[in-house]
């Protein structure tokens, strides 16, 4: 009975074992079919705004492409930089093996040369004459063996040796292949850098004319508030996009990093989404008054790291009027964070990101003058101070 009692409980768990399994395995089937709905969501969605931002300006337009063709060469020039940094890591620990190679050679050719003049000495004592002297057979014996081990060592010196000149050998034409790679791709680098400062002088002349157009404060004003009202068109249609899908709300969703801490938790802790001093703040007045600032504006370094915040999903990673190159993070609970101006994107729409992670770099994408980072934090669609949010210092 006690038997049939274990078996039926090994029974029952291995039951739930195989539920449990089961379920699992729906549940990221679900979770991944999500992504992906939420993926063509937000492609939809970007289409849908390139053609609404066709009304724009000539002159606007102008300013986007320079703007995004120097985030794309920007991203081609930095995966040819970091392609360039490998190939001399591998060229120097090339070029160290040879030059420890050579100094072993040079070694080896000296313990030769001693062996050479001892096989020289121990020649005058060979067996033929230790045998016509009528030495003893044991002092015969011994010296016939150590012979013997002398040239046992003197061969395996020998084989070292040309061991050695085969992989000095080997390693020449493998460095030279290797600095010909080099000199191809820092020239494509220089191509590159070349190409950019060209952009760059047309973005500098579009941003002129753009500039030339907002030539008082009304228009400046008229100008920042289509920007604010294509921005809140565009959060309604992700808000939207997200709650379709249930993404990042939906119970079978699992945050990331596992277990990790809500947002609505991290008040006051969050990290510093880049490096800088915070020239602006929310509620501050915009425009002579008439207009203030729904997030932070931090003046940091072109080409510094931007870093999520916190963990979650990009939403939405691309240009977007006024705010430039944008990247817009879910984190769950009704929380976005924004993060615009920024001079190249490291991520893509439906993206996961972990909180610290870089997701774009500092830049003055969307007309604006100066480096710098417009960071926004969202609550059901509202705007909300960051500054009470972020890490104090």
């Amino acid at each position: 009975m006690k038997r049939f009692f274990v078996f039926s409980k090994t029974i029952t768990l291995n039951s739930l074992l195989c539920a449990a399994l089961f379920f699992a395995g729906h549940a990221y089937a679900d979770e991944k079919a999500e992504m992906v709905k939420l993926q063509k969501e937000i492609e939809a969605l970007q289409k849908e705004l390139k053609q609404v931002q066709g009304t724009r300006s000539d002159l606007q337009k102008n300013l986007e492409k320079s703007e995004t063709q120097i985030n794309e060469l920007q991203k081609k020039a930095s995966d040819i930089n970091k392609q360039l940094n490998e190939q001399n890591k591998e060229l120097d620990k090339l070029k160290n093996e040879r030059s420890q190679l050579e100094q072993a050679r040079k070694n080896q050719q000296t313990q030769i040369a001693e062996q050479m003049r001892a096989a020289h000495k121990l020649g005058e004592q060979s067996e033929v004459k230790v045998l016509l002297n009528q030495e003893s057979p044991d002092q015969l014996s011994r010296i016939m063996k150590y012979h013997s081990y002398f040239m046992e060592a003197h061969t395996a010196k020998m084989q070292t040796y040309l061991d050695t000149i085969t992989r000095i050998d080997a390693l020449t034409p493998e460095i030279e292949k290797k600095t010909l790679e080099l000199g191809v791709m820092q020239t494509e680098l220089d191509a590159q850098r070349a190409q950019l400062k060209t952009i760059h002088g047309e973005r500098q002349q579009a941003l002129a004319k753009v500039n030339s157009q907002l030539k008082n404060k009304s228009q400046e004003l008229k100008q920042l508030s289509e920007d604010r009202r294509r921005l809140q068109a565009l959060l309604e249609r992700v808000a939207k996009s997200v709650a379709t899908t249930g993404a990042i709300n939906s119970p079978g969703y699992v945050p990331l990093p596992k277990g990790g801490e809500k947002f609505s938790l991290r008040k006051g802790r969050l990290p510093w989404p880049t490096q800088g001093s915070m020239i602006h703040r929310f509620g501050s007045a915009r425009i002579a008054g008439q207009m203030s600032w729904s997030g932070a504006y931090i003046s940091a370094p072109m080409g510094n790291s931007v870093i999520a915040v916190h963990h979650g999903r990009v939403v939405f990673a691309d240009y977007f009027g006024g705010h430039g190159l944008l990247v817009i993070v879910d984190h769950g609970e009704g929380y976005l964070s924004l993060y615009a101006h920024n001079q190249n994107l490291l991520k893509k729409a439906g993206e996961p990101v972990h909180a610290g992670e870089a997701i774009a770099n500092v830049g003055n994408s969307g007309g604006q003058a100066s480096a710098g980072l417009y960071f926004e934090i969202r609550h059901n669609g509202k705007p909300i101070d960051p500054g009470g949010w972020l890490a104090r210092g």
